[in-house]
């Protein structure tokens, strides 16, 4: 019987982790609406996937922006402020990218989108595990 639990306990959880959300955030960003999600919840140190839905004032998705991905930490004592860059390309009506987080602790994101010679941008903050 105690065996039966076990197997039980270990089915739960390991459901419960592979079908945990994406760590998603959604923000205005000038004119448009954004939607960005991260595959993992929390964020992780090493490779994260990023999938951005952009819409404009109209809601129709926004499919011809130039957008890129800068995200860093902050300095700490006896350590840099660290800045990353990356471009996100467009996939299937999200544009998508790969954030690479160094160590954990908090990180801050900002979205840039550049469309029609105009640049808007959307920020907030992950505390990558």
């Amino acid at each position: 019987m105690k065996k039966l639990a076990l197997v039980v306990i270990a089915f739960v959880l390991v459901a419960g982790v592979a079908f945990a959300k994406d760590y998603e955030v959604s923000k205005k960003a000038g004119d448009f609406q954004v939607v960005v999600k991260i595959d993992k919840n929390p964020p992780v140190v090493g490779d994260n996937k990023v999938d951005i839905e952009i819409k404009d004032s109209a809601g129709k998705a926004v499919t011809d922006a130039k957008v890129k991905i800068d995200y860093g930490m902050s300095a700490m004592p006896g350590m840099p402020a660290m800045d990353y860059k990356t471009d996100a390309e467009l996939k299937g009506g999200a544009y998508k990218a790969v954030m690479n987080l160094s160590m954990s602790g908090p990180w801050n994101i900002v979205v840039k989108i550049t469309k029609g010679g105009k640049t808007s941008s959307m920020k907030f903050t992950v505390d990558a595990k």
